[in-house]
């Protein structure tokens, strides 16, 4: 299902949570569920994850993560806002030492000229340290853009952890 290259990252990526002790969890929207079901793909897994939520809908972002009501009126939930309220709400509902969050278009449909088919938005965040975000703009159909986000978002939990590694938080 998932290349050898995205499954070891992923494990790479599961055995320095386990290391670290640190469980991780993730919040995701235009994946739905595959940044889950990539790290799932790793034997061992349950040691570090327990849960992930996929809220695709923003009442779901709400209701499961906690993300204000007004921050998804405002600036959507495809927006730097929205992303990181759902980290810091899986954080916390999951009990987790770290969380990565995602909401994008993945199209074909649903793009504008400020939000174009491919934007995804990221947020990462460690326990006791500040939250990361940003967003990238992925070429293809949408499967590609799912797939692309699911690399992105290992790729950011990583760094993350990476951060977290090098000393405490400013």
């Amino acid at each position: 299902m998932f290349s050898a290259a995205l499954v070891n990252l992923a494990n790479a990526l599961i055995r320095r949570c386990q290391t670290q002790q640190c469980p991780l969890t993730v919040a995701e929207s235009c994946t739905g569920g595959l940044i889950a079901g990539c790290l799932t793909e790793v034997p061992g897994v349950s040691t570090v994850f327990e849960r992930g939520f996929v809220t695709y809908g923003n009442r779901a972002k709400h209701e499961m993560l906690g993300v204000p009501k007004d921050v998804l009126k405002r600036c959507g939930a495809v927006s730097d806002e929205a992303v990181t309220a759902m980290a810091e709400g899986a954080l916390e509902r999951a009990r987790a030492g770290v969380a990565v969050a995602v909401s994008g278009i993945a199209g074909p449909g649903g793009g504008s000229a400020e939000r174009p088919v491919g934007l995804v938005h990221f947020a990462a965040v460690r326990r006791g340290h500040p939250v990361r975000h940003h967003s990238q703009v992925f070429a293809g159909d949408r499967a590609a853009v799912r797939l692309a986000t699911v690399e992105a978002a290992l790729l950011l939990l990583r760094d993350v952890l990476d951060e977290a590694d090098a000393g405490p938080a400013a």
